[in-house]
């Protein structure tokens, strides 16, 4: 179950309480030095019953100090006191007495009858100096934090009992002394060993205990003290600072400090420092106190002192400081207003949203009754109504909800907020803490969203486009008219998942999947997707796509989407495709033309090969005897001569072949070497030196191979015109092939031509642009549209230190591709 606030805020106020209240009990020895054992008794008695809240509490004294012994009783204020401490006393002997294993944690109460809740405690390390008792009426006596009082109540007592006992003892003395002065010296001798004797019992005390000699230097450390520093007593008694050794270094000069002025002083000391502990090494706080104890002349005899583990106090008090802070900033830093209240309607705390609110500073709020300030005057008899009757019944029906208000500012002016008012029950008083906050601009927000959407509504409707929204899950809540009429399905058929009746069946489950996946990621949906049209009864291409709308911390609230008919165009970029085929096509056949002569040149050297072979062959057959070697050899190289002219033509024939584009792997440096052979002897002609620089370790790439043959074709007859009619040398062409720095395939080729004129430099690609006399400017366009279809890209640069470069760069191909 939850814990609650309240809860917590009494947990931190018992908690506090009790920290006070043990703060108070280690200062009581202060009180008792040099009192009676009755005083001390009084005093812890009194203490005890106004910080438990007891009905009673009791003490017995075994031994006084010589006198008889003291029983003392008190009595909670509400309780009639009818009953003396020896009746008290009677009572809880008898139940003193019984084993502890039988005892019942309550008996008759000797006031009233009722029955009372006991706790006993032992004053002394084995009760040897007597007994304390409290009780209580609750049935949850004691809690944690009342045995931790008490205990600490106890031996603080005994401690001072001791003390005072010690004391009382060296007084008799003291007055024997005065007495008998010629006896002086033995009788302080044996006070001495009387005192030494006494000292001894702080061995068995369940704390470390000391005592010093008027110098500071240790004479008695017990047991408890040794263990818990692992000094030896040798070495503590070996210097009075031996033992400071144990304490932090960085306690150490506070602790000296206070030590010296204290045995100097002869007052005694008190301070906290961390002790080393020896088994495990862990530094623990300590409060050490030391008290002087005087001879009758009131000279120093001895100090005696304790050094007690705070340790666990500290921790407790520094976790409640931190937790006090922690709510503070809380409460100061919250966005809400927190303003709290008590049981008489007056504000008890006013946070700095508070004042930023409502306009009043928390020195002007707390105090003043709340109402007068936030609740606007229409509304305040309710409030009070209201107070009065969860003060009457415990019943309020705007408790522990929030609800939404009007209040009010300081310069008068209302607004709406959200509030919130919890009950808090603070001991005998209730307090009342209410969470508020602004909603002006959440309601302006609110307005401002309704009539947006109502004027996103009207637009979408007038809007010429299919428009649709949906949910952040995905599910369609929303489709404007030109949606229905485009498709003639009506919205009920068409919210949530019915969008899919739209689409041609195989386009389903791909559209499907990718919507999900964008619903689940954010990512824009976007897709090609048949819609059907009533207007014609068919499927027809359309681009279905959608953003998300996020708010401000990136979640998806709503999407919004379109459906644009994109089939005419689609029709009509297929109707282009094929043109430019087309065109590419007519490109080709016009540079074979201007080709004739290569193409005769590449095709007579295989003709010319062939009819020598053949001659050779039908001579060395009319041998006599015919030399039928030599006669398979030219055959051999008739066979080989007809293949590389039956590879030209059909070189030439795909060329000139119009058909489709087919994608396969391609290898660049075979097209240009292919394509080399066709340029061969123009190249020749013009006195070009053509060179190649082709990297063999190159990947393919995925494409038409007549279509790239075709590009790396024009460019170089590009080239080849450039440089053929210059008088200058040098004349050179060269073809490269390599990797680029991103990983693609580039190509380039280069000339020493007339280069790009930076006036026609944006044109170059331009259709129908061009600077021969016979050409009508396609080459280029058609190169660049083959490669952008190839995913890659063309572009021309000057050429250094004269002529051009055209480069193309291709993506490669995947290994398994």
């Amino acid at each position: 179950m939850a814990v609650q606030p309240g809860d917590v805020a009494e947990e931190i106020k018992r908690l506090q309480r009790c920290i006070n209240d043990l703060v108070s009990l280690f200062a009581l020895p202060a009180m008792w030095s040099g009192g009676e054992p009755s005083q001390i008794v009084h005093t812890l008695l009194d203490a005890l019953l106004r910080m438990l809240q007891l009905d009673l509490v009791y003490v017995r004294l075994r031994d006084s100090g010589g006198q008889a012994p003291i029983e003392m009783v008190r009595f909670a204020p509400t309780k009639e006191q009818t009953a003396q401490p020896i009746e008290i006393g009677e009572v809880f002997k008898h139940w003193l007495e019984e084993d502890p294993q039988k005892r019942v944690p309550q008996i008759r109460s000797p006031i009233g009858g009722r029955d009372i809740s006991i706790i006993p405690l032992g004053l002394g390390l084995q009760g040897e100096i007597g007994e304390l008792v409290a009780g209580s009426e609750r049935a949850d006596f004691p809690r944690q934090t009342e045995r931790l009082i008490l205990s600490v109540a106890a031996n603080q007592a005994s401690i001072g009992l001791q003390g005072a006992r010690l004391l009382s003892e060296q007084k008799h003395l003291a007055s024997g002394l005065d007495r008998r002065v010629a006896q002086r010296t033995a009788e302080l001798a044996a006070a001495n060993e009387e005192l030494r004797l006494q000292v001894g019992l702080l061995q068995h005390i369940p704390v470390a205990a000391w005592t010093l000699g008027p110098d500071g230097t240790p004479d008695f450390v017990n047991q408890n003290w040794l263990e818990y520093t692992g000094q030896a007593l040798d070495y503590v008694r070996s210097d009075p600072e031996a033992w400071m050794t144990a304490i932090h270094a960085e306690d150490r000069e506070i602790a000296s400090r206070s030590f010296w002025g204290g045995v100097r002083s002869g007052q005694g000391f008190t301070f906290e420092a961390r002790f080393r502990r020896v088994y495990d090494g862990a530094y623990r706080w300590h409060l050490s106190r030391a008290l002087a104890l005087r001879d009758a002349a009131g000279e120093v005899l001895r100090f005696v002192g304790t050094s007690t583990d705070i340790d666990d106090l500290k921790q407790s008090q520094d976790d409640l400081r931190r937790a006090d802070e922690r709510t503070r900033l809380i409460i100061e830093t919250a966005l809400d207003a927190v303003v709290t209240m008590n049981s008489q309607g007056l504000v008890t705390s006013w946070n700095t949203q508070a004042e930023i609110i409502f306009g009043w500073s928390p020195a002007e709020a707390i105090g003043r009754r709340m109402a007068d300030m936030i609740i606007p005057e229409q509304h305040r008899a309710a409030h009070e109504l209201g107070l009065r009757r969860f003060l009457g019944t415990g019943e309020g029906p705007i408790l522990r909800r929030r609800i939404e208000i009007i209040a009010i500012r300081r310069s008068g002016a209302e607004f709406p907020v959200e509030l919130e008012v919890v009950p808090v029950r603070l001991r005998h008083d209730w307090e009342f803490s209410a969470f508020i906050r602004d909603i002006t601009q959440s309601k302006l927000a609110e307005e401002k969203l309704r009539a947006s959407e109502l004027h996103l509504r009207r637009m979408t409707e007038t809007i010429p486009e299919m428009l649709w929204s949906a949910t952040a899950e995905g599910a369609i809540d929303y489709c404007n008219t030109r949606v229905l009429d485009y498709t003639g399905f009506s919205a009920g058929e068409l919210m949530g998942d019915g969008w899919i009746k739209l689409l041609h069946t195989d386009d389903v489950d791909r559209a499907a999947r990718l919507w999900m996946s964008c619903v689940t990621t954010g990512a824009p949906y976007r897709m090609e997707v048949r819609a059907f049209r009533l207007a014609d009864r068919m499927y027809r291409w359309c681009v279905m796509s959608a953003l998300p709308l996020l708010d401000q911390q990136g979640r998806i609230v709503k999407w919004y989407g379109t459906v644009v008919d994109m089939h005419d165009r689609k029709q009509a970029q297929e109707d282009l495709r094929n043109t430019q085929t087309e065109l590419a096509h007519m490109a080709r056949v016009m540079t074979m033309g201007e080709l004739t002569a290569s193409i005769a040149h590449e095709v007579n050297q295989p003709l010319s090969a062939i009819i020598a072979s053949g001659d050779s062959c039908s001579a060395w057959l009319s041998n006599d005897p015919p030399n039928l070697d030599k006669a398979r050899a030219a055959a051999s190289r008739i066979i080989q001569a007809a293949t590389q002219a039956s590879e030209i033509v059909l070189r030439l024939r795909a060329l000139f072949k119009k058909t489709t584009s087919t994608t396969a792997s391609v290898d660049i440096n075979a097209v240009i070497e292919d394509t080399i052979s066709l340029v061969h002897h123009e190249t020749e002609r013009n006195k070009i030196f053509l060179r190649t620089e082709l990297h063999p370790g190159v990947p393919s790439v995925r494409g038409d191979r007549v279509q790239l043959q075709q590009v790396v074709l024009n460019l170089a007859m590009n080239g080849i015109e450039s440089i053929a009619g210059l008088d200058h040398e040098p004349k050179r062409l060269m073809i490269r092939s390599t990797l680029s720095n991103t990983g693609e395939l580039l190509v380039s080729v280069e000339d020493t031509g007339l280069g790009i004129d930076a006036e026609h430099a944006d044109r170059l690609f331009a259709p129908f642009f061009t600077t021969k006399p016979q050409g009508i400017g396609m080459g280029l366009p058609i190169c660049r549209s083959i490669i952008e279809a190839h995913g890659g890209r063309l572009w021309a640069a000057k050429n250094q230190p004269r002529g051009a470069v055209f480069h193309f760069a291709l993506p490669v191909a995947a290994p398994s591709e």
